[in-house]
């Protein structure tokens, strides 16, 4: 049990609402939090990862995804490492010793909506687009207009999480 200081009113609070799945496309997103967790049996472990979606009618929308990395069955942990190979080569970040090296690197994902299964709603299901031309996402390139392209290039800024930012 956890007892209030004070007594809580939701009636002037508005309810947070829970997450329609995503449409399905191509959407430039970002890695903003990512952590290793223990698989529900006990047996196995996970990258359980958090994107922010930066463009379009659903920016600032979240996806979610898990690769079982640690796991008995050792086509469940290829699929995972190809996810993260894919990430890796989608942000250009080939070696990796923490997730977190991936954080804020846009790179475009193809989202799915997988039907409902074992008593649960409709979910998404997220792919990494590895560039064709071995460089990282076009988003995080963006194009120079024709009068800046004699001027020298000013780095590119990718975006902070909004909880690092200074007030």
């Amino acid at each position: 049990m956890a007892r209030f200081d004070n007594s809580f009113d939701a009636t002037g609070i508005e309810p947070a609402a829970g997450y329609d799945v995503l449409p399905a496309g191509k959407y430039v997103a970002q890695i903003i939090e990512s952590e290793m967790r223990v698989t529900s049996n006990g047996m196995g472990q996970f990258l359980w990862l958090m994107l922010d979606i930066l463009e379009g009618p659903y920016k600032g929308r979240k996806v979610f995804d898990q690769l079982n990395l640690v796991n008995q069955n050792p086509t469940t942990v290829e699929i995972a490492q190809r996810a993260l190979s894919a990430i890796c080569h989608a942000t250009g970040k080939l070696q990796v010793t923490d997730s977190e090296e991936l954080h804020l690197i846009p790179m475009t994902i193809q989202v799915t909506v997988k039907p409902p299964k074992n008593g649960y709603g409709e979910r998404n299901a997220i792919r990494y687009l590895v560039p064709k031309d071995g460089v990282p996402s076009a988003a995080s390139v963006k194009p120079q207009p024709a009068s800046a392209a004699a001027a020298p290039a000013a780095p590119a800024k990718i975006a902070s999480a909004p909880w690092n930012k200074k007030a």
